[in-house]
């Protein structure tokens, strides 16, 4: 049986280099250069987790621009081992610090029975991500 070595997790979008920057600021994550060669010059981009935990993340151009929720998105977890006020003001703050680098904030998902409050925010171009 094979095992999965590495995950990278890719994105589709307009402008690769800003989506991989904001990423980047997000995440602690760091550039990658790449070669595209000059005819595909700034159709790709990537980043990876200097520390090598984390999967790299890789961003194509594609033609058509983003018209539905995504089907699936990245949980951002900076409110781990946080409940109540605690937990809101630490969503809040990077949140804040997310919107300075051209995040969108979306809304507070407020704790319930079941779970703990979390806030959807988008990227640079509008793909959906929860603070956790």
């Amino acid at each position: 049986m094979t095992t999965v070595k590495q995950v990278q997790i890719t994105f589709d979008c307009a402008e690769p280099e800003a989506v991989a920057r904001f990423w980047s600021e997000a995440l602690g994550y760091v550039l990658q250069p790449q070669d595209d060669g000059p005819e595909r010059q700034g159709s790709t981009a990537a980043c990876v987790d200097p520390t090598g935990a984390g999967p790299r993340l890789f961003f194509q151009r594609v033609p058509e621009g983003k018209v539905v929720k995504n089907r699936v998105h990245l949980d951002v977890r900076v409110g781990t081992g946080l409940v109540g006020d605690e937990r809101v003001a630490a969503l809040e703050a990077e949140c804040a610090r997310l919107v300075a680098i051209g995040g969108t904030r979306v809304r507070l998902l407020p704790a319930d029975d079941v779970d703990e409050s979390c806030l959807v925010m988008q990227d640079v171009e509008g793909n959906e991500f929860c603070l956790d």
